[in-house]
Formats: C-alpha cells, structure tokens, sequence
C-alpha cells in the first residue's frame, strides 16, 4: 500500500520493484518534489529501446500484461495500441493529464512525483507505434503543474533523451474537456467540445492522423511494463486485471490521499488503509459519474471492473468517497447534479435543459420542500435523457442521480414526505459546505 496526499510510499530503488506495491509510487516519501532524470533513471533504470517498428515488442508486451486504461473506461492498451500502429500515416501519442473528476487527485499526484515515468511511457508508445509527437495535456488552471511538466521536458531536451519531440499543452477546464475527442478537438485549433464519432482518434485523430490517446497513469504503467516485463507487471493484481492502480480515497477518513493498490483489492480493505470511520454508512464509488453504495454491500467486493460488475458500479478513475454518518446523501448529490448541470457542452438538448432540470428537481427533493411530484417528474426526466445526449455527460449524470435514489431509497420517502431525513435524525447539525469537492466557477464561454 502507498498514499500520496500525504503519500504512504516504500523508499527505494530498482530492488523495490520487484514487490507487489510501491511501483508507480516508489520513492515518493523520499521528497515532496518532482523527480529529477538523474534521480528517476537511479531508481527504475534507463528505458529499453524498443525501435520503430509497427509491430514493435512492446505492444506484445502490453498486451500480454493485460494492461487497461486508467482514466476510466478500461479499455485493452495493447489492443489500443496495435489498433493505432495498424493505420495508415505517421502516428501521434496524447497524455492525457487533464482529470477533470473533481474527487481524483492521482494523475495530478503522479505529475508533480514522477513526471518522467509518464513522459517516459509516451515516448516509449510513440516509438512503438511509429509517432513523432508527444503531446501532454493538462488543465491551464494548474500552473504549477505546467511547469512541472515543461520542467521535466527540457530536461529531458537538454539531456538530448527522447528519439521523439514532447509539446505541453494547457487546456480549459471543463469537466467534458478531458474526454478524448475534446483533447483532439482542441489540439486540432478547435474548442475543447467533445465530438461525434466515429471516427475516433485512433482512426483519424490530431491533424487527421491515428492518434493513440491514454491517461497519465496508463502511459507510466507502460514504461515499467517495457522494463520489467509482463510477467514481473501480472506478479499484482488479479489473473483478469493485473497491475496496481492508483485509488483517490476521501470524505470521513483519517488519512485522505492517493494510494496504489493491487487491482482486486478489497474495498473494506482500502478504506482500512485510510482510516475510515467506522460509522460511516456510505460509498461513492467511481467519482460523479460513479454510484453510491452501502458500504456493508460492497464492502468485501474487489476494487476492479469484474469485482463491481454485479453491482452496477465500476471503479472509474479510481475514486472512493466514504459519505460522514451525519451527511446527507441526497444533498451531496443535489451538490454534484447542480455542478454537473454547468459543465455541459452545451451541444445538446439533454445538456442545455435536461441536466438543469434534474439538477433542479434533485435539489427541490433534496431540501425537503419539492414543488409537487417531484419525484415522479425526476423520474420521468432521467428516463428521457438518458441515452440521448451527444456525448456521454449526460448519462453519467442520469446514473449519479438513479444511484442516489436507490442507494438513500428511505432518506428519499423522509424528504418526500417533508420529514428529517435519517442523516438528521442522528442528532448532528447540517454539515456546512458539502463534503464532495464542487471546484469553483468556471467560464462556461472559455473552451479554447
């Protein structure tokens, strides 16, 4: 186990590597900086050089690591990768840095740590499927991380250490601005808007090429992949999700932070890592586009895509939120909803009226005062948004609010029916200004 936020991290070089934690994270206690190349090379050793070639050993090697996504969807990397190095033209890579889930923090973690595992992972891609650019976005509201980044590029410039060219970009943020045709959108000099597909990037992706667009923390799982081997990668995890992830863990818990985790841990067991209060009753799991849970039902399920499945959940970015005995589920949720509501592109009808109005009938039930059947009007207008929007937004936002529904079912009929509902009836006074993290206001005409 490891924790970043503070970061829990075995100190260490190469030999450490060999355990079943403390990969991406090793090293991370020893200083609260980013890694310099001098320091990162002493600890994990130079990169293999893998060549050019289309049908380059390191995809093999991704593939037999069974290596998927870390931004949430999950998807195959080396069938990704294989799929971008079979098309026609000179490839790109995108790093994909952007996080826009408020409730993640550990692509930013693994940025300001351990930027030349990222960078190291990108450019090992790019020479694996025949690309000559790098790209690395990150939102522009984080400087300080920019910098990081340019830092960490120059360095490697200056050292004279990559066969390819690396350009940080920063992006607006927005939370539909991380989605991977908004990247392509934006860098092709459009606005950072997702896009109808197909086709997808890796079909025809920045400036018509095929793109291959991964999170940050995929691309670092990469690089120690193609030092270590597939073999030495499956040693953690399960058999059908190997590896480690990194788990943003917060809410009523002692010790809030970024943790790397086996894939298949126990969820009872990480939320015992971070101190968990034990009378907490809630879980969001997945971040705002993730569901709540009780957490006696999922306590013994495993923190990976197969162990979630049965009850509808799903990792996403690697997000635990453990709701405070004396927080009002539903107004948590009224919170994300009404947030949510505001992160639209704008490009649809489910965007620009359906998500306000359920962000406005959630927050009516919410309050304990809805105006007329509240409930049933929700209900009808999550069932008419889903599944129509032009991007995934919307949806994300229908099953925040289903899982709220179902998940707080009895705090529901209390506040329907003008009552305390069961968070109050503990005797604890309304907790001031939410727990889930709502980022401030951002300029919804600001998309370049």
């Amino acid at each position: 186990m490891t924790r970043h936020g503070g970061v829990a991290a075995p100190s260490g070089h190469r030999g450490d590597l060999l355990g079943l934690s403390g990969r991406l994270t090793a090293g991370w206690q020893d200083s609260d900086q980013a890694a310099r190349l001098s320091g990162h090379l002493d600890r994990y050793g130079p990169p293999p050089q893998h060549g050019s070639g289309r049908a380059g050993t390191l995809i093999d090697a991704v593939t037999q690591a069974g290596l998927t996504g870390r931004g949430g969807a999950g998807f195959p990397t080396g069938v990704k990768m294989r799929s971008v190095a079979s098309r026609r033209g000179r490839a790109v890579v995108v790093a994909n840095g952007m996080e826009s889930e408020p409730a993640s923090e550990k692509d930013k973690a693994l940025l300001a740590r351990a930027p030349h595992l990222v960078l190291d992972g990108a450019v090992l891609a790019a020479t694996s499927i025949g690309a000559g650019t790098v790209h690395l976005c990150v939102p522009r509201s984080r400087q300080w991380l920019m910098t990081i980044a340019a830092d960490a590029v120059a360095e490697r410039e200056r050292a004279g250490f990559d066969p390819v060219k690396i350009e940080v970009h920063g992006l607006p943020q927005h939370y539909v601005s991380s989605e991977e045709t908004s990247i392509v959108r934006w860098l092709n000099g459009g606005d950072a808007r997702p896009t109808a597909v197909p086709p997808r990037p890796f079909e025809k992706g920045v400036g018509q090429r095929p793109t291959l667009l991964d999170n940050v923390e995929t691309l670092a799982h990469i690089a120690l992949i193609a030092r270590f081997g597939p073999a030495w990668y499956r040693q953690a995890g399960l058999a059908d999700a190997p590896g480690t992830m990194l788990t943003t863990v917060s809410g009523a818990v002692q010790a809030p932070g970024v943790y790397e985790i086996e894939v298949g841990t126990p969820i009872a067991d990480v939320l015992a890592m971070s101190g968990a209060s034990p009378e907490a009753g809630s879980l969001l799991i997945g971040g705002y586009f993730g569901t709540w849970h009780d957490r006696q039902d999922v306590a013994g399920l495993a923190m990976a895509s197969t162990g979630l499945r049965p009850v509808g959940a799903s990792p996403g970015a690697g997000v635990l939120v453990v709701l405070p005995p004396d927080a009002c589920g539903l107004g948590e949720t009224a919170r994300v909803l009404a947030w949510l509501a505001g992160q639209g592109a704008g490009q649809c009808g489910p965007c620009v009226f359906g998500l306000p109005a359920i962000a406005d009938d959630f927050a009516q039930l919410a309050s304990g005062r809805p105006r007329g059947p509240a409930l049933d009007r929700l209900d009808r207008r999550l069932s008419t948004v889903f599944g129509r929007g032009a991007c995934r937004h919307p949806d994300g936002a229908v099953r925040l609010a289903r899982s709220a529904l179902a998940a707080f079912a009895t705090d529901v009929k209390s506040h329907v029916s003008r009552r305390v509902c069961v968070s109050a009836r503990t005797g604890q006074q309304p907790r001031p200004g939410g727990v889930l993290p709502i980022p401030g206001p951002t300029d919804r005409e600001i998309w370049r």
